[in-house]
């Protein structure tokens, strides 16, 4: 097995390699940091068969990114019994706890979030002095979690991709690489995907979306010795770069979720990356795919490396996450709204039955 491995892994580095690098310069694709823009994102939920009672757990845009995220304020309307933010300033992750008792009549809430973005770009050939890791954050950062652990097949995986190599960046770009050609985008997954990442190398079928493929990436630098985390958030505008995949269509982004990534590199802090949008790329921005060697393929792979555009809001950074006074099993990211009915958890992937939705609208001062 690991002979075959090896020689899979040796292929798609050196077809990596060959293709052409692009700097930001000559790219089309090159987001700068400039002017925030503030958006405003509008969450409705409504719920119907409550008798037994009714629970319901949104995510509020919480994480603040240095320099390229900035939360604001929400506030709430609602015929809940109770409603109240439950948060952790330990993990940057607040959520609305929304209870309705039973007999409620036609149990909703609607929810007004503000919060701030631009693009981000770090040139990662002139270290900077970078605010280093707390304790804490760094075990937090380099710890595995169930889905995501930093020991067996991910850190055999691991230590194939990286070798000898001891530098952060070129570790890193190993993986990054590694990552962009061997997974691939598969249509079909259900939402963001689960995020099992042994699950995906046992079987070797590397494919999913963006919370199977950035927390491969994030569990592969962890086995590595970088400390990485997954970015939970939502697609809030289209791209200005052109980039139809790569951005929110209209105003209604309730299908619009997006896991991004982190890796955190000596000399330069957190740096962004993105490996799973290659892959949306490669898959959705031509009506029959684009080739690895295209160049919006090329550009995308080598931006997506160190920078991303401002058209997405993060929200947390929570990995198996407890609702306060669930029924039903812990999840394993917090991205999508979550309700119980009657003790009851309903389908958070399918937002027309669960009778959830989600706006946004960028708003100019």
């Amino acid at each position: 097995m690991y002979r075959r491995e090896i020689l899979k892994l040796g292929a798609a580095l050196s077809a990596t390699a060959a293709l052409p690098r692009i700097s930001f310069a000559n790219s089309a694709f090159a987001p700068e940091p400039g002017a925030w823009r503030t958006f405003e994102i509008t969450t409705r939920i409504e719920l119907s068969g409550t008798e037994g009672g009714a629970r319901a757990w949104i995510p509020l845009p919480a994480l603040a990114g240095n320099g390229w995220n900035r939360p604001g304020t929400s506030a709430w309307t609602s015929n809940a019994t109770e409603a109240r933010i439950v948060s952790s300033d330990a993990v940057q992750g607040d959520m609305l706890l929304v209870v309705w008792n039973a007999g409620v009549s036609a149990p909703a809430v609607e929810i007004v979030s503000h919060a701030a973005t631009r693009d981000r770009a770090i040139d990662l050939t002139k270290p900077t002095a970078a605010a280093p890791l707390t304790p804490a954050e760094r075990a937090r950062y380099l710890t595995g979690t169930p889905l995501v652990p930093t020991d067996g097949i991910v850190k055999e995986t691991s230590d194939r991709i990286v070798g000898s190599v001891t530098d952060d960046v070129e570790k890193a770009r190993l993986i990054y690489d590694w990552v962009v050609a061997n997974t691939y985008r598969r249509a079909a997954t259900r939402g963001c995907g689960t995020g099992d990442v042994v699950a995906m190398l046992k079987s070797g079928d590397l494919g999913g979306k963006c919370a199977d493929i950035n927390p491969l990436f994030v569990g592969l630098a962890r086995a590595a010795g970088l400390p990485a985390r997954d970015l939970y958030g939502l697609r809030v505008a289209p791209s200005k770069f052109g980039y139809k995949s790569l951005g929110a269509k209209n105003e209604i982004v309730t299908k619009a979720q997006h896991c991004r990534a982190e890796v955190y590199l000596s000399g330069f802090g957190w740096v962004p990356v993105d490996p799973a949008d290659v892959r949306k790329v490669m898959l959705e921005e031509a009506e029959r795919g684009l080739a690895a060697g295209d160049r919006k393929v090329v550009a995308a792979r080598e931006t997506l490396f160190g920078a991303w555009e401002g058209n997405w809001i993060a929200y947390n950074d929570l990995r198996d996450v407890a609702l306060p006074g669930a029924s039903g099993p812990d999840i394993g990211f917090l991205m999508y709204p979550q309700a119980e009915v009657a003790s009851a958890r309903l389908d958070c992937l399918e937002p027309d039955a669960f009778k959830y939705s989600i706006r946004s609208r960028e708003i100019f001062v």
